[in-house]
């Protein structure tokens, strides 16, 4: 069904219109529409699984971006358990944060207030539809949700059972919007400042750049992941290749998977000999630079090419990376300052000073010291499920979680005080 630009502005104000009745919602009638979603999704299971199997019928079966798009009982199972978690969460709505009598007899407090209408633009992922509602709901704010158009059939049906949960608690389906996926209406979602609170977009590096150069309403950036592993001179080689691999293997299609080794030269002949080993059981192609490819040409590696510029700095969401040799701490660190996004980065180091010097150094969400990029992740964090990794500065950075979906509001208290 094809929608006009002005009925596209009209189903937003319906939302802002609603907005209000989740804003004044207690934390127990909030928790009730989530009890009920959670129950929805176990009984509509089968269903879900349906809808979703007609998103899957477009991806080849050996395209890793599938696994991003695949809902089955299992996944459906964690998602109802995600919302009770999240039910479970403190309501990070009404807090007083400042409350104090000032000289001239008024009554002065802070509390944390819901933001009002969060647009979030995603792309694959339907579990981000859950995710996301289940946070609005839960800190008192609305929901305007566009996903991809590979995702379409699951969104549907997850969305329809967040409004018969909306329904069941005796309020307005309106409170969560699903989007068509059509490119035109996501100009006007960027534009609708009457309406809409702040954007978060969640996807490709193209998806966040399009929303920072054309959005009107306030946005907080989300998603991308190009993510750094140094292994360093010091380090112990066999951690370093059990960390290098599963942050590169174990779901390559999210944004906290490496995408570039960096490597002390002292060690490089030692970690690639060991790590072909591992990374050829996935077919995993190496980008190596020059030092890098002579080596694994050596080892026969068969899956390899010379690395060119463009190959770092590049976000890969593959069974894929790109290797370069440096000769010591500081030029791991020049590399990542210049191709990081700001996401995850980590060292492999025996060396404290040395390790904690790069997390000191690194200008990134999250920084590792002999761990997996793999752990940046509000649930893995026990932060509850989340909007998504913010790589920017203000309001949230990292896990965007449910403490962040609130602003400020300062209520002011007389008896005919005027100035």
């Amino acid at each position: 069904m094809s929608f006009s630009e002005n009925e596209i502005i009209e189903q937003l104000a319906l939302t802002r219109g609603a907005s209000t009745s989740l804003a004044l919602a207690t934390s127990e009638k909030k928790n009730e529409i989530l009890f009920s979603l959670a129950q929805l999704l176990l009984e509509n299971s089968a269903a879900i699984i349906a809808e979703n199997e007609k998103d899957l019928a477009s991806i080849s079966a050996d395209d890793p971006m599938r696994d991003r798009l695949l809902l089955n009982s299992d996944r459906i199972s964690h998602l109802s358990k995600s919302v009770l978690e999240i039910a479970k969460l403190t309501d990070p709505t009404g807090q007083i944060l400042t409350d104090k009598l000032l000289s001239n007899g008024l009554k002065l407090t802070k509390i944390s207030v819901p933001l009002g209408v969060v647009g979030v633009i995603f792309e694959s992922r339907p579990n981000v539809t859950v995710d996301v509602a289940a946070l609005c709901i839960r800190s008192g704010n609305a929901a305007v949700l566009r996903g991809g158009s590979d995702a379409w059939h699951s969104n549907v049906i997850l969305v329809q059972l967040i409004h018969q949960a909306l329904i069941l608690a005796g309020l307005s389906p309106d409170l969560v919007r699903l989007l068509p996926t059509d490119r035109k209406h996501v100009s006007t979602l960027l534009n609708a400042v009457k309406y809409v609170d702040v954007i978060i977009p969640r996807g490709s590096d193209a998806l966040i750049q399009r929303v920072r150069r054309e959005s009107m309403v306030p946005t907080i950036e989300t998603g991308a992941g190009v993510c750094h592993t140094y292994v360093a001179q010091t380090a112990d080689i066999a951690m370093a290749v059990s960390v290098v691999v599963n942050a590169k293997v174990s779901r390559p299609s999210v944004c906290n998977s490496l995408d570039t080794i960096l490597l002390h030269e002292s060690i490089a002949l030692d970690f690639l000999t060991k790590t072909a080993n591992e990374l050829v059981k996935y077919k995993v192609m190496v980008y190596a630079d020059a030092l890098s490819f002579n080596v694994l040409t050596g080892l026969n590696y068969p899956y390899l090419q010379k690395a060119e510029e463009a190959d770092f700095g590049r976000e890969f969401l593959d069974f894929a990376c790109s290797i370069r040799v440096v000769q010591n701490l500081h030029e791991a660190l020049i590399h990542i300052e210049r191709y990081s996004s700001r996401h995850s980065e980590a060292i492999i180091s025996s060396d404290e000073l040395e390790a904690n010097l790069f997390l000191a150094s690194v200008d990134a969400a999250a920084v590792y010291w002999n761990a997996s990029t793999r752990f940046t992740d509000g649930g893995i964090f026990e932060l509850g499920a989340e909007v998504g990794i913010s790589t920017q500065k203000l309001h949230a950075r990292g896990p965007f979680g449910l403490e962040k979906l609130v602003t400020e509001k300062w209520v002011v208290k007389g008896n005919g005080q005027i100035r």
